[in-house]
């Protein structure tokens, strides 16, 4: 078999050059790289992807971590990121947490622990300090939310705007009294979208009322349950702000019956073709998943730079007719 060591003797340069030509780097000068691209040509050069290491024995992997690979959300984040990482020739592994911490950090460390080249995490835990050690040498990018006691890259959405925006957006289709869905408030997540859904109810002078949040949503039996409780409310709500698309998809089957309008935070697969269509707040998970694992694989290319990103990626408002007053 063929070795970068034989490309390197045939073009004249060394195997670091070779390997920086076959993996892309931009700063290789012109006439290098196609004497190097020819002796690849010429000999026939085929990497063997799952023995790609780097120079300090990293495998050519980066992990990607998420509370739910079944998730719609986390789905789009997980498959773009392991597009992206194979257009710069590496592999992913997925590994789900559900949502609890110490699976979290017992399955990230055991990534780790394989020598990856990177990681992309959508933490559940409200602490990350765990990740300090193998920060300092391997890029560590959180998506969707922000990290807590550590420094590292981020890309999110802004959970306490869009939930301002959707409830908002209730509002002026004339809904005075509206519900809030989530599946728990323990979730940074969830209670930032609490928080900028009761932002939007005092700033439009609509009072606050506990009993229109329900924090069961995650399943159609919790969903179908909290629908009831709200129903049966002597003042009951005419609109639903559901947290996620989890919970929306949970309410899905009772849509037509429901009798109060719904906005979800999160798109999700056949949103528009529901009866009513859903009116969603696109977070745009494959741009998140993309400058993820870009992010990665930009700290790998240049890993003197110290500089990190906390970008928020802008939401989308798709309206449909769900969000209208129910006849």
């Amino acid at each position: 078999m063929v070795s970068m060591r034989d490309v390197a003797a045939r073009a004249g340069v060394s195997g670091k050059t070779v390997s920086r030509v076959h993996t892309g780097d931009p700063h290789v000068a012109p006439e290098t790289r196609a004497r190097v691209q020819r002796a690849l040509d010429e000999l026939g050069y085929l990497p063997n992807a799952l023995a790609t290491t780097f120079r300090d024995g990293r495998s050519a992997v980066i992990g990607v971590v998420v509370p739910d690979v079944e998730d719609p959300f986390f789905a789009a984040v997980v498959q773009q990121v392991d597009r992206t990482a194979a257009a710069g020739g590496m592999l992913t592994i997925v590994a789900g947490t559900g949502q609890d911490p110490a699976a979290e950090r017992a399955r990230v460390q055991t990534l780790l622990s394989r020598r990856l080249a990177g990681l992309v995490l959508a933490p559940v835990s409200d602490d990350q300090s765990y990740l300090r050690p193998w920060a300092r040498s391997t890029p560590v990018v959180l998506v969707d939310r922000r990290p807590s006691r550590l420094t590292a890259d981020s890309f999110a959405s802004d959970d306490e705007h869009g939930a301002h925006r959707l409830t908002a957006h209730l509002v002026e289709h004339g809904h005075r009294a509206v519900a809030f869905l989530g599946d728990t408030a323990a979730l940074p997540t969830t209670a930032a979208r609490l928080a900028g859904h009761r932002r939007a109810l005092a700033e439009t002078g609509l009072p606050e009322r506990p009993e229109l949040v329900a924090m069961e949503g995650a399943d159609r039996e919790g969903a179908a349950a909290a629908v009831a409780a709200l129903r049966a409310l002597p003042d009951p709500p005419t609109a639903l702000l559901s947290s996620n698309a989890r919970c929306t998809m949970a309410l899905a089957p009772l849509l037509a019956d429901l009798g109060m309008a719904v906005v979800s935070f999160g798109d999700f697969p056949l949103s528009d073709a529901l009866v009513p269509g859903v009116t969603v707040l696109d977070q745009h998970p494959r741009r998140l998943g993309e400058l993820a694992a870009t992010r990665v694989l930009d700290r790998l290319a240049h890993p003197e730079r110290r500089f990190r990103r906390r970008e928020t990626v802008p939401a989308t408002l798709v309206e449909r007719a769900s969000c209208t007053l129910p006849s």
